[in-house]
């Protein structure tokens, strides 16, 4: 009896080893996930945000450029970021387009109002690039953009949630996220350039 139970589990896992092999032998590239798969996860240019002034943008306008979408803040220590912000939006605006998105969730840091951020940034850091109305980027409130960025589920690619201001997520041409920059990454760094330049 006992040598019939033995031989019972032996042909089991002689079996259960064949399985495995055999799908072992299947090319890794089945697993991949194609650019096609990824689109049909969904992209950035799902979204429609509301700028600065209260009025609805979509995301899709931005097709074939690449987008740096950051968190932004005007009494942080990171703040100084908004000129190389704006220097690697004029420098290269025929590749990327810089998008900010002012946030008061770290630190109180963002206390202003839309109209009141929209002044700051042009006065002290002569802010071109498009700005968008106070979001949240954390929490239970997190705006849906932010959802998708921060989820690597619908985004494909990252988990990585804004850790404090300036936090930078870059997206390609097709609207997926392709990297993601804490807040100490300088927006002019060669990191940073040299991953939107490619």
């Amino acid at each position: 009896m006992k040598s019939l139970v033995i031989y019972s589990l032996a042909a089991a896992l002689a079996a259960c080893g064949a399985r495995s092999a055999s799908t072992t032998d299947q090319p890794t590239t089945a697993m991949a996930e194609t650019p096609a798969t990824a689109a049909a996860r969904g992209t950035v240019y799902d979204f429609t945000v509301t700028d600065i002034n209260g009025k609805p943008v979509q995301l899709s306008q931005y097709k074939g450029k690449k987008l740096l979408i950051v968190n932004t803040a005007s009494e942080c220590g990171y703040t100084p970021q908004y000129k190389e912000l704006e220097e690697l939006y004029k420098k290269h605006s025929d590749r990327v387009t810089v998008l900010g998105f002012p946030a008061n969730n770290f630190g109180g840091q963002e206390p202003g109002s839309n109209e009141q951020i929209a002044a700051f940034c042009e006065k002290n850091y002569g802010v071109t690039f498009p700005l968008f109305g106070k979001v949240s980027v954390k929490g239970d409130d997190t705006a849906p953009l932010y959802q998708f960025l921060s989820d690597k589920s619908k985004n494909g690619y990252t988990d990585e949630k804004p850790t404090w201001n300036f936090c930078k997520y870059l997206i390609n041409e097709q609207g997926q996220v392709v990297g993601f920059y804490p807040s100490k990454v300088k927006p002019m760094s060669e990191e940073l350039v040299s991953a939107i330049l490619k």
